[in-house]
């Protein structure tokens, strides 16, 4: 079995009952369709009037005996009708009969369907729910190097494609080669010298189909791969959509774009060319066979007479019954390569080791009474050395202020502090417990951020805000409008803080969204704020207005403010100038202008600016 396929058999065990059913009804639907054909025999008997006359109701010997009594009891029970009711009457009630039969195997063929639905819309929904689950969990640092696009095609297009390859499985392995299994059963009462042909085509059919199919996983990983390329050039162009406007760079990204869907083209060309040749290549081997029954069968029937006319259009008609089940596990063969090479991509995703997440030891810690401990930190990305040897002391109710030229290691700081990536060397303590020793919805739960680029969501602000405390009263959000002076502007929406905000919150200028990200950190209330150079791309308007708002939030508050208008942190408590991960000076803002060292540099260069 493939190993794709043991590791989603776990997600089946919640719908073992709907299994149950659907290989329950598609047992009943072999049957009854084998039984359909096999009812034919009477009405060719009446019809030819050849049939076999018993006089006497056949005794049952055991099961090694049952095609025989089953035989003999329907011509028992023919010749019986035909010499009682007539020829017609028979006609009428042996076709009546197969009406009935096939109807039967028609209702248990839906039935089978729905429980096989049910199971499939179940597992998709499990799988896509454990996805996005995954997806939410990993760190920051597997996005760096993965693109969303690729991981957005993961979890809506390969798992669609699980869904639909590997649950055509339980049609493989029941309903279809039941068919064919009863099918041969009957046709082997009837003549074992005929049967022995479909026997040898059968394997002879299935190696060539097989072989043919051989290379199909390959090429549809190739294609789902190039499938995620192509929907991340969509998300980049759309998130990117004024640069590419800006840079009159829609040329480019169409060359990219349409490079992208002709390799797609060609890939799937190649797939569905294999996928439409299995239909019609089990159909064109199986008329073969076909051909060779009526030849040899007619020699049995025209000139040795060891087989009757009408069982002879039977066995024929029992035949051709194999041919749409051979049909259908040669098609399911190419879909489960298909749903293979999805699963693959799927399941890479889905057994990610998240190296950070909580342990076996981890603590809880929900107050924050001393202060924060930075020692010895060295940290990388990847081969680049950000961090060295770092140490800082934040203590509770102070705030401490992180300057330096871009690339120095300030927002790496934020970083490690939230626990987005683990350090390398040293420790980070909060209260003297190591920071990864504590549980990270409880570590997060005492930080607070607000970032440069203001992340806001297609909603509400009431639900934008709301992220920052799901259970908040309108009252709530209200105050922290208010701290985070967004009242005002709030208060003139069309709906107040019903309003929707657009993608991104494209419906509002960027101060406002600052304020908004102040107002979510606001209603959160976490005993430490990280704000990450929340006024550096605001006009001087906006960016007053957000800062009266950071002041007014950061009033007995510990925080870490990483600044690069030094103008707004000035009252700092604390000051730490970087370069290159280290911390080359600190101080008040008095302190470190006295130095005339780095800090006096900055500010100067600013002033002049």
């Amino acid at each position: 079995m493939d190993e794709n396929l043991k590791k989603l058999i776990p997600y089946t065990t919640k719908y073992k009952t709907n299994i149950i059913w659907n290989v329950t009804f598609n047992v009943l639907y072999a049957l009854f369709g084998t039984l359909g054909m096999v009812l034919v025999f009477p009405v060719l008997d009446v019809l030819f009037g050849d049939g076999e006359k018993v006089s006497q109701l056949p005794t049952y010997h055991g099961i090694t005996e049952i095609g025989n009594y089953a035989k003999q009891t329907l011509f028992y029970y023919v010749t019986k009708l035909n010499g009682t009711k007539g020829a017609s009457y028979s006609l009428m009630l042996t076709i009546s009969l197969v009406i009935i039969t096939f109807l039967f195997k028609n209702l248990f063929n839906f039935l089978g369907l729905q429980h096989l639905m049910k199971l499939k819309t179940g597992v998709l929904r499990d799988l896509r729910d454990k996805m996005y689950s995954k997806i939410v969990e990993l760190p920051v640092s597997y996005y760096s190097e993965k693109r969303k696009g690729d991981v957005m095609a993961r979890m809506l297009g390969d798992v669609n494609e699980v869904q639909n390859s590997f649950f055509v499985m339980l049609e493989l392995i029941v309903k279809e080669p039941l068919t064919i299994i009863f099918s041969l059963i009957a046709m082997f009462n009837i003549s074992w010298k005929l049967t022995l042909f479909v026997f040898i085509f059968i394997p002879l059919s299935g190696l060539l189909i097989s072989k043919i199919g051989k290379s199909l996983k390959g090429q549809s990983i190739r294609a789902q791969q190039e499938n995620g390329f192509l929907i991340s050039i969509v998300e980049e162009t759309l998130s990117g959509l004024k640069v590419v406007k800006a840079f009159n760079s829609e040329a480019y990204f169409k060359n990219i774009f349409t490079g992208s869907t002709s390799r797609l083209y060609t890939l799937t060309n190649k797939i569905g060319k294999k996928n439409n040749l299995a239909s019609p290549l089990s159909e064109f081997l199986g008329i073969v066979v076909i051909s060779v029954l009526l030849f040899y069968g007619g020699i049995l029937v025209l000139e040795d007479g060891s087989l009757k006319g009408s069982l002879f259009i039977a066995y024929i008609g029992l035949a051709y019954n194999i041919l749409t089940p051979a049909k259908a596990i040669s098609k399911a063969a190419y879909q489960v390569k298909n749903g293979t090479a999805a699963a693959e991509r799927v399941f890479e995703v889905l057994e990610t080791p998240n190296a950070i997440a909580d342990t076996k030891t981890s603590v809880s810690v929900t107050e924050f009474k001393n202060g924060i401990s930075v020692k010895n930190v060295t940290f990388a990305y990847e081969d680049q050395e950000v961090l060295k040897d770092f140490s800082l002391e934040i203590p509770k109710g102070q705030t401490i202020a992180l300057v330096g030229q871009s690339g120095s290691g300030k927002s790496t700081i934020a970083n490690l502090l939230l626990r987005f990536y683990d350090i390398s060397k040293g420790s980070i303590t909060i209260d003297g417990t190591e920071l990864k020793d504590i549980k990270l919805h409880d570590m997060r739960e005492l930080f607070g951020l607000v970032t440069q680029d203001s992340i806001m969501f297609n909603g509400t602000v009431a639900d934008n805000i709301r992220i920052g405390k799901i259970n908040a009263t309108d009252e709530e959000i209200y105050n922290a409008l208010k701290i985070a002076n967004a009242l005002e502007f709030v208060e003139t929406l069309p709906q107040g803080i019903e309003t929707n905000i657009g993608d991104s919150g494209s419906k509002l200028s960027g101060g406002q969204r600052q304020r908004l990200s102040i107002a979510r950190a606001v209603l959160k209330n976490p005993p430490v704020m990280i704000l990450d150079e929340a006024t550096s791309a605001l006009d001087t308007e906006s960016e007053r207005l957000v800062q009266q708002a950071l002041d007014n939030m950061m009033k007995n508050r510990t925080s870490v403010v990483i600044a690069h208008r030094l103008s707004t942190i000035q009252k700092a408590d604390k000051i730490v100038v970087m370069q290159k991960g280290r911390i080359v000076e600190h101080g008040t803002h008095d302190e470190l202008i006295a130095l005339n060292g780095t800090y006096n540099k900055l500010v100067m260069m600013q002033s002049f600016e």
